[in-house]
């Protein structure tokens, strides 16, 4: 033993004889590294090949965009009617809904003129009365003169009854020539007042005729009044600005004592519970959309909140056609530029309510077209009325 072992230390021989520490780990490690290195590349593989069938079964008919944002159709509300401005019933963010009043502009002005207006139109109805009572007037003195023609006319028959019968007494001496005279002096008298009466009778009925005229322009005056009351009370009414649809208060720059001028704009309107979302994506994204197609829908302030939502229609033009300046690709060099088509998107109900959603927000949208058909189906009518023309 004291061969082997020298102060505490191993023997050359005895440390021969003794196990490698270095050579025991290498092996233990190599008995589970190569079994996990083939179980995470066989993981790999399967998580590879779920990630392609995945993708080849739904992820390549998933169209995305960021460049879509949340909007609403805006109501500028602007005044018909200029005026100073007496009070202002809402301030900033309020929530309105239709009918509530905005702003009250002074109306004094207006109120004056409705005034004025009426007056007019009372002015002509009297006016028009007076005609009326003349008309009767001048319907009586028609009649008079009427009675007075035929009253002439009969003095006139028998003037000339007188002269035909006195003729051929005065022609055989049996009466004087001096009396015949006189009787056809009486004839040509009793037909002149014929023809004065005649033409008194004319008079009063140009005079009738006159008169209902001049009640015509009495009774257009007074409906012109009556138009100009109402355009003034329009105005009147005009002055008391009501919000037309529900929403909330935006953009506010009405003020207290503002001299506010005809189509001002003095407030918006936004209709908050009724947003919905533009995306512009590339044309070629578009050729497998059709409207209808359900889009899931990642808002940028709700930390990655999915929202659900379907494509409602397709803009008739990209953005470039609309634009102030529309692109001329007719002239100078060409560099082809993909275009984008503004693709109009619908939320699902029950969404707006229980979120924070305002106009303008940027979004994202995923638009799923595995389903490539058509919205608009064949009735059963018309598949008959084609298969009847192909027969």
């Amino acid at each position: 033993m004291t061969d082997v072992v020298n102060e505490g230390h191993w023997s050359p021989e005895f440390r021969s004889a003794a196990p490698d520490a270095t050579q025991i780990t290498r092996a233990q490690r190599r008995s589970w590294v190569r079994p996990a290195l083939v179980g995470g590349g066989a993981f790999a593989l399967l998580a590879a090949a779920y990630a392609f069938g995945h993708w080849y079964e739904y992820g390549r008919f998933i169209q995305s965009t960021n460049d879509a944002y949340l909007q609403a159709d805006n109501m500028t509300v602007t005044t018909k009617v200029g005026g100073t401005v007496q009070r202002v019933f809402v301030t900033d963010n309020q929530e309105v809904h239709a009918g509530d009043p905005l702003v009250s502009l002074d109306s004094n002005e207006n109120e004056a003129m409705v005034a004025q207006a009426e007056a007019t139109a009372a002015q002509g109805r009297a006016q028009a009365a007076v005609y009326a009572s003349q008309i009767h007037e001048q319907e009586a003195a028609i009649a008079q003169s009427s009675a007075a023609l035929d009253q002439a006319d009969v003095q006139r028959r028998y003037a000339q009854s007188e002269v035909e019968r006195y003729q051929p007494l005065a022609a055989s001496g049996a009466e004087s020539q001096t009396q015949l005279v006189g009787l056809i002096a009486n004839r040509d008298q009793a037909a002149a007042q014929v023809l004065q009466a005649s033409a008194a009778l004319r008079q009063a009925r140009v005079r009738l005729v006159s008169l209902r005229s001049q009640i015509d322009v009495a009774e257009a005056q007074v409906r012109s009044a009556q138009a100009q009351a109402h355009q003034a009370q329009i105005n009147v009414d005009s002055a008391l600005i009501r919000a037309s649809i529900d929403g909330r208060v935006g953009d506010r720059s009405v003020r207290l004592g503002q001299q506010a001028q005809i189509g001002t704009p003095l407030m918006t309107i936004v209709p908050d519970t009724h947003l919905y979302i533009v995306a512009n994506f590339k044309e070629t994204q578009v050729g497998r959309m059709r409207a209808g197609q359900p889009v899931r829908i990642q808002v940028d302030a709700l930390s990655g909140e999915t929202l659900s939502g379907t494509i409602e229609s397709f803009a008739p033009g990209t953005g470039a056609e609309f634009a102030l300046i529309p692109p001329n690709n007719a002239t100078g060099n060409f560099t082809k530029i993909v275009q984008r088509i503004p693709v109009r998107i619908q939320l699902d109900q029950g969404q707006l309510g229980s979120h924070a959603l305002v106009a303008g927000m940027s979004v994202t949208a995923s638009v799923d077209t595995v389903d490539r058909k058509a919205t608009h189906k064949p009735n059963d009518a018309s598949v008959a009325q084609t298969r009847g023309a192909q027969g």
